[in-house]
């Protein structure tokens, strides 16, 4: 019976895959050799498609990049579009938190980033911010997210009630923080990009013109 024919290799596959193998075992696991494996091709194979190692690093990134909505620069006050791009970065970084250390480099050319870099810092500008200032704050609310998706702050804390109670009498319910992990992470978060965008209020304001009361809540979380 013949064997049954194997998918035909493209780039598209070629970056489900190696987001599929970064998403399960990390990022310094990942190699061409064991991305061919996943794909039962030989290595060579895939450098009719990528160059090096680091296209396909790129192309990846840039895959999760591309999920980020930034229309809200196009439509919104500024300070509501920072919050809704603040989110929706959030959850795609948070879907793929393995990449996030090669994503964070920088836009590097990769398309999807250098067009959420530019749509992001272009609002900023229409809306009054001057450059450099827009620069800053894109900067910093981008610095915020990414950290925010490095790592779960509730899931550091082990489920073990008896080393809090015998050395750190005031982490004694910290044991619990596991469980409830989901909304102390984005609770933690909303109040940070709250506390951040207020700032950034008080700063406009200071800059450029009164803005008015920024707008509170998970609008787009």
């Amino acid at each position: 019976m013949p064997r049954p024919r194997q998918p035909r290799l493209t780039r598209q596959l070629i970056v489900e895959t190696a987001t599929a193998l970064i998403d399960a075992e990390g990022l310094p696991a990942f190699s061409t050799r064991r991305l061919a494996a996943a794909l039962d091709v030989q290595g060579p194979s895939l450098y009719n498609h990528f160059a090096t190692k680091d296209e396909i690093l790129d192309a990846v990134a840039d895959g999760v990049t591309g999920t980020v909505d930034t229309s809200g620069f196009a439509s919104r006050d500024w300070a509501a579009a920072l919050r809704e791009w603040a989110w929706s970065y959030r959850r795609a970084l948070t879907a793929h938190p393995n990449i996030v250390p090669y994503l964070a480099q920088g836009p590097g050319r990769r398309p999807a980033a250098l067009a959420m870099a530019d749509a992001v810092y272009g609002g900023l500008v229409r809306a009054g911010w001057p450059p450099a200032r827009a620069t800053h704050v894109g900067a910093a609310l981008r610095y915020f997210v990414a950290g925010s998706a490095l790592g779960s702050f509730a899931r550091g804390f082990v489920e073990d009630p008896e080393l809090y109670a015998a050395h750190y009498p005031h982490l004694r319910q910290a044991h619990r923080l596991a469980e409830h992990q989901q909304s102390v992470d984005e609770g933690a978060f909303a109040l940070g990009l709250d506390a951040l965008l207020h700032g950034l209020a008080a700063e406009y304001d200071r800059a450029v013109g009164p803005l008015g009361a920024v707008e509170s809540g998970q609008s787009s979380g």
